[in-house]
């Protein structure tokens, strides 16, 4: 991107340009085409020409991006800071009522980060990871998903029968599988299509029959103490835990970054 601005000194000159290109100025090449002439009693004449030239990165794009989007949403003052990480980058965004948008469970920092990177690697086909979080909002819940699956573990392990989570995109359903690795007598595997992909906790000493004996006591002719000879019909029959754990809008296709390949213990884990 190459452009030519014109103001009464260079210095106002580049100070457009910056503004022009939305990058520092320490990313821009300038070339000063003419400055404005003093006459002989000192005065200035005509102005500057400075020829700017910048090349867009895709960290450029991205941190443009999610600007154009937050302030369409009406957030102010926003400030994302970059960090460089392996493949790409992760950046630390906020602004004036970002915090109440984001939602319980990350959606608006989810949908920002598979958003910026579609429109990131457009650019060419080397792959370009792009994280978001805010106020440390990704370690909260990280730290929510593994007691949730610490919970539900220890359930399982005293019933002696499987549990199914609510759907996850393949990062929190990594986070689930990595807790539950850490404790004996269960073991975790996912199970369904992206985006209603669930992870099911299971005891590695099941007890034999369960399902069976929950699902006759379900149906006719079921106990009398639970209901299932009674008039009024039957009591219904708890078939899991219903914990909400991921946004609803998640990734139909997993990313490279949630690939479980080269990760040691957790290689061995069905995401």
């Amino acid at each position: 991107m190459k452009q030519e601005f014109t103001a009464p000194t260079v210095e106002e000159a580049k100070a457009l340009a910056v503004q022009e290109f939305g990058v520092s100025e320490d990313k821009i090449t300038f070339t000063v085409i003419e400055e404005p002439k003093k006459s002989l009693f000192g005065k200035v004449k005509g102005d500057a020409r400075v020829e700017a030239e910048y090349t867009e990165t895709k960290t450029d794009i991205t941190v443009k991006y999610i600007k154009r989007v937050l302030t369409g949403m009406g957030v102010e003052n926003i400030t994302i800071e970059v960090t460089e990480i392996e493949n790409g980058i992760s950046l630390e965004i906020n602004g004036d009522g970002f915090a109440d948008m984001i939602g319980a469970k990350g959606e608006l920092l989810d949908s920002l980060q598979y958003l910026a990177s579609l429109v990131c690697n457009k650019v060419d086909r080397e792959y370009f990871r792009i994280t978001t979080d805010s106020n440390g909002f990704r370690e909260r819940r990280k730290k929510q998903l593994e007691e949730l699956a610490a919970k539900i573990a220890n359930n399982v392990k005293k019933s002696g029968r499987s549990s199914a989570l609510e759907p996850m995109n393949p990062y929190e359903r990594r986070i689930i599988h990595a807790a539950v690795s850490e404790i004996e007598g269960v073991t975790s595997q996912s199970k369904g299509e992206e985006p209603y992909r669930k992870v099911i906790i299971s005891s590695t000493n099941p007890r034999r029959g369960g399902d069976r004996r929950d699902f006759r006591r379900g149906g006719k002719g079921g106990n009398r103490r639970n209901g299932g000879g009674r008039k009024g019909g039957r009591r219904p029959q708890s078939t899991g835990f219903d914990f909400t754990t991921s946004f609803e809008k998640e990734y139909k296709k997993p990313k490279p970054e949630d690939s479980m390949l080269g990760s040691g213990l957790y290689s061995k884990i069905d995401i």
